[in-house]
């Protein structure tokens, strides 16, 4: 399991963070929530090592190094120019010391044309090749800012599918996404993250009250806003729709 207690992180003098505590456990699918600004790129890169000037502790407790058991999916992921899709996968692996595998299996699902430059895939082939470089190899932990972002409808089934098959050999997931009804159909747990803070955490139980209480803690003068724009209807026609 890897445990956040306390962490805090400022670039100058912006606190980015303030005193952030969540866990993840193996087996679990723990979504993030939160405005742009929140603070939730901030932690996925403080969780992974990518920020190491930070203070609170961030610990995996079992002893395992966290890093080298974790994969990351960046939300905008980078290749290197003249990199064609195999060779960054054959890169992804080779830079963790592990033995090149067939990538076809995975590959029949994600459809990337492999042999072409990488640089050149669109938005969501990206992000499909930077998840199989992470499919392929055994990590302990996944860390996926925005895996949704991208995809059209069938990727993001598979690619739901593909997580919940992880839970169940153990993986450990934390991600973010912006698709609240993504999160709640398939994480066990959600914390909201808030101005660099825990604003709460939600057991699976409790995801309904998670739209509505950040709609009322987050968006009140837009609600009010809406409501004015779009009064509720009254009279004959409201009666006569309710009666069908």
């Amino acid at each position: 399991m890897i445990e956040i207690q306390q962490l805090q992180k400022s670039f100058g003098a912006h606190a980015v963070l303030r005193d952030v505590s969540l866990t993840l456990r193996p087996g679990t699918l723990h979504g993030l929530v939160g405005a742009n600004g929140a603070g939730k790129t901030t932690l996925l890169h403080c969780l992974y090592g990518l920020h190491a000037d930070y203070r609170g502790t961030i610990r995996e407790t079992t002893g395992l190094p966290v890093r080298p058991s974790t994969g990351l999916l960046p939300y905008e992921p980078y290749f290197y120019p003249r990199l064609t899709g195999r060779e960054y996968l054959e890169f992804s692996l080779q830079a963790r010391g592990r033995p090149l595998v067939d990538f076809n299996g995975w590959n029949q699902l994600l459809e990337l044309p492999l042999d072409q430059y990488a640089e050149e895939y669109s938005a969501g082939m990206k992000k499909k090749l930077a998840l199989l470089a992470l499919l392929v190899q055994p990590f302990r932990y996944l860390i996926l800012d925005e895996p949704f972002n991208g995809l059209d409808l069938g990727a993001n089934l598979l690619v739901m599918e593909i997580l919940r098959r992880l839970r169940q050999q153990g993986v450990g997931i934390l991600l973010t996404s912006h698709l609240l009804g993504s999160l709640t159909e398939l994480c066990d747990e959600i914390t909201v993250l808030a101005d660099g803070r825990v604003r709460r955490h939600y057991a699976a139980a409790e995801f309904g009250q998670v739209a509505p209480d950040l709609l009322d803690n987050f968006f009140q003068d837009k609600l009010a806003q809406v409501r004015a724009l779009l009064p509720e209807a009254t009279g004959p026609g409201k009666t006569a729709a309710a009666t069908h």
